[in-house]
């Protein structure tokens, strides 16, 4: 049997409409239903105010170790996080280098 990761990665760039970003999850599901602002929940991870709201604003990526940060606080897995970003991630590539993606020969050997 032939192992393949094509399956999702062509879901993701079949998708139309983009998934939300992490920063978006974080914010509707979390601060602003506790509620913490912004600067409360950065001094509550460690970080600075400027970095939860980049990540909340959708102009930053959640990294591993802010995904650690995150899952502690939240009370989640640091995979959700690294998950949400991923999923956003690869849509965002997926639809902005699709010809690119197209014109790429697989070089994998058939079985």
């Amino acid at each position: 049997m032939k192992m393949t990761d094509s399956e999702p990665i062509l879901s993701v760039m079949e998708r139309e409409r983009c998934p939300t970003h992490p920063g978006a999850a974080l914010r509707e599901f979390y601060l602003d239903e506790v509620p913490v602002s912004i600067t409360e929940f950065a001094a509550d991870i460690g970080v600075s105010r400027k970095a939860v709201s980049a990540i909340v604003n959708a102009r930053k990526s959640i990294t591993a170790e802010m995904a650690m940060r995150i899952a502690k606080a939240t009370v989640t897995s640091p995979q959700l996080w690294l998950n949400l970003q991923a999923n956003y991630d690869l849509w965002q590539v997926a639809h902005e280098k699709r010809g690119l993606l197209e014109s790429i020969r697989p070089i994998a050997a058939t079985l």
